[in-house]
């Protein structure tokens, strides 16, 4: 594991291959690891949610609007993973990175229609890069419905889930899919081991070897029982060599209208300000998150006559601002406020503030 950091693994797979039998005895096998598992599937979650909900890791924080946490267990709302991820995952990771004493292991189950890839980019991200590594990429495949040419157990399910979900903006085959989820993986598990005769297993070998490299393992388990040591401490640090990964999503998102390579990247970059008035730049900051794709501010405010720091924070559209602490007297009172988002400008932004707080 890397020095510091705690080790995610981002297990994926389509819906009905076996991902939470996977997670539900990791969590069995846990023995005293304290791991958080977030959850990112649309409708009816497709979870044992008591043994999952039977997290060992005490949150009782508060949570963010839209999200909930039980027990360690974070539901993020329905929709792709890989097409809301910044508005979604960026805060959550935010609470559980702040809680990192206390963690030793973070789970992610992913959509099944969600893509690996953008997800292990946020990894890169400020504020999760410097505490969090993705120990692997773990595709869950059905053998046999990979062995039978039909790639999920039952496809009509999966293309309902697809039509369902306004948030995706991706429309491939479920060929391409599985080809996208086996290009980002560090270890493919292939289930129902026990309904593949030889025949059946080397078709399956011979479709995973097409997509994955020979130094990604590939193991057969059945009712998802494999030993905890298998599938954690791979150390794989995947975020460190995503972007060199290719697959159809990105084929499919430089030729879309309304989404480029930009999806995969963020935008981020401070701004400093010298004192200010505080309804201001809160009216400031809101008509920005309305008009611009920001989908995090956060920072500090010294705010004309008043001796004590203001804290601004924003997720999506919401905007929270408070007092935390006096100004030191030998620190210098200044407004600094750092902005992520997509396709921003920090010219553009810096200018506004200016002009607007200088009115």
């Amino acid at each position: 594991m890397q020095l510091n950091k705690i080790p995610t693994t981002i297990v994926t797979g389509f819906l009905g291959s076996g991902k939470t039998t996977l997670l539900s005895n990791v969590l069995k096998q846990a023995a005293g690891k304290r791991i958080a598992v977030i959850v990112n599937e649309f409708g009816e979650l497709d979870i044992d949610s008591e043994l999952l909900r039977s997290c060992p890791l005490d949150c009782d924080d508060e949570q963010e609007s839209g999200q909930r946490s039980d027990d360690g267990f974070y539901e993020l709302a329905n929709g792709c993973i890989c097409c809301t991820v910044e508005e979604e995952f960026l805060p959550v990771m935010e609470q559980l990175v702040a809680r990192r004493g206390d963690i030793d292991h973070i789970l992610i189950e992913t959509s099944g229609l969600a893509l690996p890839k953008p997800l292990v980019q946020a990894f890169n991200w400020p504020g999760i890069k410097e505490h969090c590594t993705v120990d692997a990429v773990i595709t869950v495949v059905d053998g046999a419905a990979v062995a039978a040419g039909r790639f999920a157990h039952d496809e009509n399910k999966v293309q309902a889930q697809r039509e369902a979900d306004d948030s995706l903006d991706h429309d491939p085959s479920l060929q391409e899919l599985l080809d996208d989820q086996l290009s980002a993986a560090d270890l493919v598990v292939v289930t129902k081991n026990d309904l593949l005769d030889d025949e059946a297993r080397t078709r399956v070998q011979s479709i995973i070897r097409h997509e994955v490299p020979k130094s990604v393992k590939t193991t057969y388990i059945e009712n998802g029982e494999v030993a905890l040591d298998a599938l954690l401490g791979i150390d794989a640090a995947t975020e460190s060599r995503i972007d060199e990964v290719h697959n159809h999503h990105d084929h499919h998102h430089a030729h879309g209208e309304h989404h480029d390579h930009a999806h995969d990247h963020f935008d981020s970059f401070v701004v400093s300000l010298g004192e200010v008035q505080s309804d201001l730049l809160q009216e400031t900051l809101s008509q920005l998150l309305e008009e611009h794709n920001i989908f995090r501010i956060k920072g500090f405010a010294a705010v004309h006559g008043k001796p004590m720091r203001q804290v601004f924070q924003a997720v999506g559209k919401r905007l929270d601002r408070y007092f935390d602490r006096l100004w030191q007297a030998d620190e210098i009172r200044q407004t600094q406020l750092v902005f992520i988002g997509k396709c921003i400008s920090k010219e553009q932004i810096e200018g506004i503030l200016h002009d607007a707080l200088s009115a």
